[in-house]
Order: C-alpha cells, then sequence, then structure tokens
C-alpha cells in the first residue's frame, strides 16, 4: 500500500470541511486504487491530507487527473497553500 501525505493550508475550514464529502466520493468512484482518506486538522490554518492507494501506478495516475470532476475541484479550491507533499510505502503490515 502507497500511502500519500498532503501538508497544506486552508483558512476557510467551513469551505474544506463541507467539501470533503464529496471529494472523497468521487476519488471512491474515479481513481483505481483508491482506499480511503483521512484528513488532520493541525496548529493553525494547517491540514494534513492522508490518501491509501493500492499501487504507485494509481497515484500516480490519480495525479494525473488533477481537479476533473467538481466535487474534487471544489475541495482543491478550498486550498490556500501547499506546505508539502510525499508518498511512500506502508510497511507497518509486511513483516519488514
Amino acid at each position: 500500500m502507497i500511502v500519500e501525505l498532503t501538508r497544506f493550508r486552508a483558512a476557510d475550514a467551513e469551505a474544506l470541511l463541507a467539501a470533503r464529502p464529496a471529494m472523497v466520493a468521487e476519488f471512491a468512484e474515479d481513481r483505481s486504487g483508491f482506499l480511503g482518506a483521512r484528513l488532520v486538522r493541525l496548529v493553525g490554518d494547517e491540514w494534513l491530507d492522508i490518501v491509501d492507494w493500492e499501487s504507485a501506478d494509481d497515484l500516480t495516475a490519480s495525479r494525473a487527473k488533477g481537479a476533473n470532476l467538481s466535487g474534487i475541484a471544489a475541495f482543491f479550491a478550498a486550498i490556500d497553500s501547499l506546505v508539502a507533499s510525499e508518498d511512500g510505502e506502508d510497511v507497518s503490515s509486511s513483516g519488514r
């Protein structure tokens, strides 16, 4: 499993949280290999989006699609700025 970590700033928490359910639903319908997502509120206006993917290829394909659907676009529009983005392999249950 691949874990995508995206840290960003969003001052309008209400808009961000209102857009979240549609974004997750559209990812589930439109993004092959999407396993789920968690959103963590950090200090101030910072957030951490944790998204699980079956494979690195699924994550790459999702990134290529961008904000292709209205719910995804609304969530992305609520983000003021990107702080950091990275991904890696979840080895917690693989025995490694």
